[in-house]
């Protein structure tokens, strides 16, 4: 197991979280408090850079998607940036890649 580690830093467009180690029943709490101290301004983007993304289960999964609900709730947007081909696949088997707006890299997401 890969201990998750998540920094936030700001980027013109909004949050980023970037988010390493695994993503999943033990740790998706930590991600949930830090999004429950995030809040977005109206037309911001938050994207999550996965990158360093080892492992996501289903709960991983779930608190992405209730990351997307606060974000759209704050009038906000959101967007996954790097995404590991595993990750990626699960989003694809599950329909998810139709619902989050998915990047290459953060870069490509913060690019207005």
């Amino acid at each position: 197991m890969t201990p998750l580690t998540i920094t936030v830093r700001d980027a013109a467009t909004g949050p980023v979280l970037e988010i390493a180690g695994d993503l999943d029943h033990a740790t998706a709490p930590e991600l949930r408090r830090v999004m429950a101290g995030l809040t977005l301004t109206t037309g911001q983007l938050l994207v999550m850079d996965l990158a360093g993304l080892t492992f996501c289960d289903s709960s991983g999964i779930s608190t992405l998607l209730m990351a997307r609900n606060q974000a759209i709730e704050e009038n906000g947007d959101i967007a996954l940036a790097a995404v590991p081909a595993n990750t990626a696949r699960i989003l694809r088997i599950v329909g998810l890649n139709q619902v989050f707006t998915i990047h290459p890299d953060v870069s490509a997401a913060t690019t207005r």
